[in-house]
This record gives structure tokens, sequence and C-alpha cells, in this order.
């Protein structure tokens, strides 16, 4: 339960559908108390109508009260929580503060342009723009006058391409992006979510063969020329082989590789298997292993000669001819082409991408300026000229630090909602979250931390009031308050009692044993069989209570010539086989004596010795003796393959084979024999009535039945009838613990409802009541 305790949380909030308000004020009209603590009719509203809403009988008398008693039985269990000072811990505190951050996150957003971007990056997603760039670098936090040059220059290059010059020789010999000097600023194309937002809006509002204004973004400043627009082609899925031909290799070894490529492009149109192909020859090693599958992508994802090679395909098999990238050549086959999905398919996956793009900083922007306003964020700009003036060059190398003794520290710098916050807190905020600057001056440096400083303020005093703006949000933190305090309680009262009191545990089960009785029973082996051939075979063997198993795979042991000693390598095997017959008991295993014909004594005595030698050691390890047992198989003169000492050395050794009494051995056998992994199902055990339908059409009497059922047929062998009887405590341990845990609870709700008298004004009740 612990490791879970969020997940627990939430499904108490939900079963007891505890939201809760703080506390009521006096003036609220109350629908019950619990020893002087009211509950307010808002608050039981609330909640009642949150879960039960959609039913039928949400609001008859029956539903209302019911759904009263379990939410006050809540109530009393938070009450005790808070009596015995659990809410006031640190390790409280700490949890329940983490729920509020993450539930304060969607107030602290601007959802209506958070709706707005994500529609807009769907209907974007729609198209795909061929674009190219000039970039002209520049830092996030530069100074005004270095950003002012950089537009300057922006705007010249604008000008000169605007006059005829070729935008991508402008690229080649100005840009900053360091592709520019091989492909001239050709991005290719792209689509919403694959560009920084600045660069993607700009570039989605420039007609085809225009020239964008300069554009600002965490890089620089881009001019953006769109060079084409088209209808998205959606996403298609391939497989490749990959011969790697880095640019810049020797000659001889590109040659090299594009013969080695169409030789095996030569073999895919021979149509030889295509999975073994790739698993042999592709040199991406991340896909070789998978026949070369790559996940799903769409324009903009690839490098374009590889990208229009797959969307060139047509049909699902389709395959191109090698084309050449910057990783080496590729053999690409077509797997699937898929369209845009429709927009609910991809909403949420939207608003998780633009959460993490640069598309949040819109949100933020609104969302700063609207709290400003609803705060009434006042600056005071004398004193923000005042705490302006010290900055100095120490800024730049975070270095820079105050007078705490300077009179100016107690002058207000802004306020929100009236609560001031002054020079000596914006100083202290900008001494300790300085950082070293490269390009920049100190009075930019220190007019980025005072702006960073009021956003911060506005969060966290945004944050401090959000119950008291947004009730709903209040009452679901109520909700976790009182659901993690919940947890505590049940974990202390119930859960973890139940579990633990193993003498509580009994005497309940003692005195309430006629709840835990078993109807008529037999203890009856079932046998189910595809067919009858299957069938008889499983009855022939099921007498034999020693099947062959295959789940533990068992080497052999071997011995230096003419000796019987056990080696290390050997004892390792049989530490390991005595440790596998310990932990079942249901296995045996025979034990195996060889020899090889050329050793001196090469005779049973000596392949007797070996036998025997591993089972006393395995005897010696804790193994029972009656789960072993010996056999001779004496000298035999093969060598082996290659007729070498290491082939004749096999046959000296001790080999083993296991076997186990649980007939579901038997069936695993008959299956793997006729390659139906369902051929044949065993089941041996007390069955009651119902437990199996086969079992159900027989007499309940001692014997053997055939019957069939759902086209299979069926052995049924009824070994004993037994009568009705109560059941032991371990057979229903879980339940029983379960039934404990609601009898404790049951007592510990009494016990609460003794010592905080509940009282219910029946009037209140009725106003919820609709007839």
């Amino acid at each position: 339960m612990r490791s879970n305790h969020l997940l627990v949380v939430a499904a108490l909030l939900l079963s007891a559908g505890c939201t809760a308000t703080k506390k009521n004020e006096s003036k609220e009209p109350t629908i019950a108390t619990l020893g002087t603590k009211p509950v307010s009719i808002e608050e039981f509203r609330y909640v009642y109508e949150k879960n039960n809403s959609g039913n039928e009988d949400a609001y008859t008398r029956q539903s209302v009260s019911e759904y009263l008693n379990l939410y006050t039985n809540f109530k009393l269990k938070v009450l005790e929580a808070e009596g015995k000072g659990l809410d006031t811990t640190t390790a409280f505190r700490r949890e329940l503060e983490g729920y509020k951050e993450q539930l304060a996150q969607p107030y602290l957003t601007e959802k209506s342009v958070t709706d707005k971007l994500v529609k807009e990056a769907y209907e974007r997603m729609q198209q795909e723009v061929n674009a190219s760039h000039i970039l002209i670098s520049l830092a996030p936090d530069a100074a005004p006058e270095d950003t002012l040059a950089a537009y300057n220059r922006t705007m010249d290059l604008r000008r000169s391409a605007l006059a005829g010059e070729d935008f991508g020789k402008l690229a080649q010999q100005n840009s900053q992006d360091p592709s520019a000097a091989d492909n001239k600023g050709d991005l290719g194309y792209f689509t919403a979510l694959q560009m920084v937002y600045p660069f993607e809006d700009a570039a989605f509002r420039t007609a085809v063969g225009d020239i964008s204004m300069p554009v600002r973004t965490r890089f620089g400043y881009h001019l953006i020329k769109v060079n084409d627009k088209r209808q998205a082609k959606g996403e298609v899925r391939v497989a490749h082989i990959m011969v790697r031909a880095t640019p810049g290799i020797p000659k001889a070894d590109s040659l090299a590789a594009k013969q080695r490529v169409d030789a095996i492009y030569k073999r895919v149109q021979r149509k030889e298997n295509w999975e073994k192909l790739a698993e042999e020859f592709s040199e991406d090693a991340n896909s070789a292993n998978n026949s070369g599958e790559l996940p799903w992508f769409g324009t903009g994802r690839m490098i374009p000669s590889f990208e229009d090679a797959a969307f060139n395909l047509q049909n699902t098999g389709d395959v191109a001819q090698p084309v050449l990238t910057p990783y080496g050549w590729h053999i690409i086959k077509l797997l699937e082409k898929r369209g845009l999905p429709a927009y609910e398919d991809m909403e949420q996956n939207l608003r998780n991408r633009i959460a993490k793009d640069s598309r949040s900083e819109l949100n933020k922007t609104a969302f700063m300026k609207r709290i400003k306003a609803e705060n009434s964020f006042t600056e005071n700009a004398e004193a923000k000229a005042t705490a302006m003036s010290k900055a100095s060059n120490e800024l730049l190398q975070a270095n820079w630090t105050y007078d705490e003794a300077d009179k100016d520290l107690e002058q207000t710098l802004f306020t929100i909602q009236g609560k001031p916050y002054t020079i000596g807190d914006f100083w202290k905020y900008a001494k300790e979250t300085q950082q070293p600057r490269a390009t920049s001056s100190a009075a930019h440096a220190m007019n980025l931390l005072y702006e960073a400083y009021v956003d911060k303020s506005l969060v966290e005093y945004e944050k401090a009031n959000l119950e008291k703006k947004h009730p709903d949000y209040r009452m679901l933190v109520q909700e976790y308050h009182d659901g993690i305090l919940l947890f505590q309680m049940m974990d202390e009262k119930v859960w973890s009692k139940a579990v633990e009191d193993s003498v509580g545990l009994k005497a309940y089960f003692a005195q309430n044993r006629e709840k835990y009785t078993w109807g008529p029973r037999v203890q009856a082996i079932i046998i189910s069989a595809a067919n009858k051939e299957l069938l008889q075979k499983a009855q022939e063997q099921l007498s034999e209570r020693r099947y062959p198993v295959s789940f533990a795979k068992l080497t052999d042991i071997l011995f230096e010539q003419n000796k019987p000693t056990l080696t290390q390598e050997g004892t390792a095997k049989l530490n390991e086989l005595a440790e596998l017959l310990k932990s079942n008991e249901s296995l045996t295993v025979d034990i195996n004596g060889h020899t090889d014909a050329r050793e001196a004594s090469a005779s049973k005595t000596l392949a007797a010795e070996r036998a025997d030698k591993s089972k006393a050691y395995l005897i010696a390890q804790g193994v029972p003796s009656d789960q072993l047992s010996t056999n001779t198989l004496g000298a035999t003169n093969q060598a082996g393959p290659d007729n070498s000492e290491t082939g004749r050395r096999r046959n000296r050794r001790v080999s083993f084979v296991l076997y186990t009494t649980e007939r579901s051995a038997l069936a695993d056998n008959l299956n793997a024999q006729s390659n139906n992994p369902l051929g044949v199902q065993i089941s041996e055990k007390k069955f009651q009535k119902g437990d199996n339908k086969a079992l159900d059409m027989v007499a309940w009497e001692k014997g053997t039945y055939n019957v069939q059922q759902n086209g299979r047929e069926y052995l049924i062998i009824i070994e004993e009838v037994l009568e009705p009887g109560y059941k032991e405590l371990d057979e229903v341990r879980g339940l029983a613990i379960s039934d404990y845990q609601n009898y404790l609870e049951q007592q510990w709700v009494d016990q609460l409802r003794q010592k905080y008298p509940v009282t219910v004004r029946q009037e209140e009740v009725d106003k919820l009541i609709k007839q």
C-alpha cells in the first residue's frame, strides 16, 4: 500500500467522495456536527454532486442519507487524525506541498491561449513549408545595443535579397548557421512543432516566394524565404538496410560500399528473405536485429534524400533503389503509410508537446499579464531606478554584492495587492541567483534579474492565494489533505493491524467460522483434450506419476580417464542440481554412469562408481535419497565427430534425466509432441460446484466419466466425494483478512461516533432531496 500512496489516496477519495472546504465559517448553515465541528451544507452539496450527479437516483432520500452516513464516517476519521496532530508533522506537510504543486499547475497557465495554440498546431500539421533561412546569432540575454546591431545587419541582408541578390549565396556567405556553408540555408520541408515557435509562425505566415522580416528566436535573428507550401504527406513507416559510407572516406572504400549495397539490392530484388538480409548485412546496429524497421516519421524528421525516397514509395512492400545520405547507402522498404489522425486523437499529445515547446512562452506572457492586472501590481519607478543604479561589472562575473546597511533597503520597489516588496528583497534575490554573463552589460544583467524577480514574486503570490481565488482548487487541496490523513489512520487502525495481528485474526475467524464453509466438493482429476487420440494417450500415461521434464537443462559431469573423482566443475553442477531438487519435492532424477571403452577398467564398475559418487554427494547436500536413483550404462567407444580426445572424454561422464510427479508435465510433454500448446490440459484438485462446467455435467460419485464440452474431449476421474465442512484459515486467509479489516473499521467508527457525537440537521438534508 505504501508504495502506491497516491493511487490509494485517489481511490479513497473517489470511494468516499471526500472533498471538503477549509474550516467552516460560523455563518454557513450546517448539515451535520461531529462533536463540536460543523460540516457545512455547501461542503456536502459540492461533494455529493461531484460524485453522484450522474446517477438516476442521485437525489432520493435513501441516496442522500446513505451518502451522508459514508461522508460522516470519513470526516470522523480525519477529525481523529487531526486530533492526534498528524497534520502537523514535517512528513505530512512535505507530502501535501508536493500534491499542491501538482494541483496548482492548471491554474498557473492561460488555458484559452493553450487551447488556441493546440488548434493552431493541428491546423498547421496539415501543411508543410519549404524554406531557407539566414541566421545572425545573438544570445537570448544580449544587451540592447547588441540586439540592435544584429537586427540592423539582418535588415541589410533582407534589402540585398529583395534587390535581387541570390538568397542561397547570401546565406552561404553570411549565415551563422554552420550548415549553411553546405545547404545554402535550405531547411527542406517542415511542419508544425518541428521548429522553434517564432520561426514556425513566421514561415507559415509568409507567402511563397516572399522573405520575412527579421524573426527573433533564442538563436538570434532569422531571415526566412518561403520556397514552397504543400499538403502534408502524413507519416510513413519503413525498414532499411544500410551500408556505411560517410563523406570524405577514401575513394576505394566509397566504391566498395556502393558495390556492396548494389549486391544486396539484387538479392532483395530476387525476393530473398528481407529479415535475414537486414540482420546479416545492415550496418545500422539499432535496427538490424529488428528487420531494419524504423519508427513512424513525418516530414522534416529524416535526411531529405532518405525522406523523399521513403515517401515516394507507393505500395506496402515496395523497395526503393539504394539512396545515399551522409550516413551511407540505404535500401528502403515501405511497411505502412498513414495520414494525420483526427484532432480528438491527437489533442492530448499536442497539449503535452506544447507544454514543452517554445510556444509555452506565449502562454507564460499572457498569464503574467493577467495576474499583474488581477493582483494590482504597482511599481515604484523611483525605487526601481535606485535599485538599478547599484549594478556594477561584478554582476557579469557573478561576484556582485550590496551593503546590508544601505538606507535604501527598506524602500518599496513594487506591491502586489498592497503587499510591499522592497529593494532589499530584490537585491537579496539578485545576489543569490546571479550568473556569469559573457555578452551583456551590468545594467542589462540587473534588469533581467529584476524582471525574473517580478515574475517569481507574482507567481508565488498567485500560488499562495489560489485557494481564495478558486473554490474548486481549494476543494481539491482539502481532498488531498484529508486523503493523506485518512490513509495514515486506516493503515494504523485497519490495514496493517489486520495483517499483523495474527492473534486477533485467529480469534475473529474462530468466532465467525460459519461464514467460511465448504459446500459439497470432490477430489478429482480432469483431463481436457483437443481430440480423442490425445485424451487416450493422456489416460494411458496418467498412472505412471513419473514424467520427464524439460524446464531445467541438466548438463553432464565429465571425469578424467580411469577415475571416479569429482572435479571442481562437476561439484559446482551437482550443487546447482541439489538446490533444484531441494526446492521441489516432486522432482526425482536418474543418475546414469558412463565409461569410455578405452579406459583400463572400462567396465560397469567404474560407471557405477561415478553414479554412486554423484548420488552420495547430492545426499550430503541434503537431497533425500528417495529423489535419487542410479543406473549403470557402461562403456561406449564413440569418439565424437572429430575422433578427438575431447570427444572420447564426453563418454567418461555421469548424465541425468529429470522427472516430476506433477501431472502438468504430462500435459506439457503431450502438447510438445502434438505441437499444440492447448492440446491437453490437466487439473487435479478439490472442486466445488461451478468450478468446472464439464465436471458439473456428471454425477458427483466416485468413478470415471467421459464427456464432451465446447468441442473438447474430457476424462473426469472423481477420486473422493467430500462432505460439506469448515474451511481452515490458511485456505481463506485473504478473504478472512479482508473481513477482519471491515470488522476493525466498523469497531473504530463506532468508537469515533461515541467520542464525537454526530448530529444531523434533517431539514438541511430534505433540501437536497428532489421529488
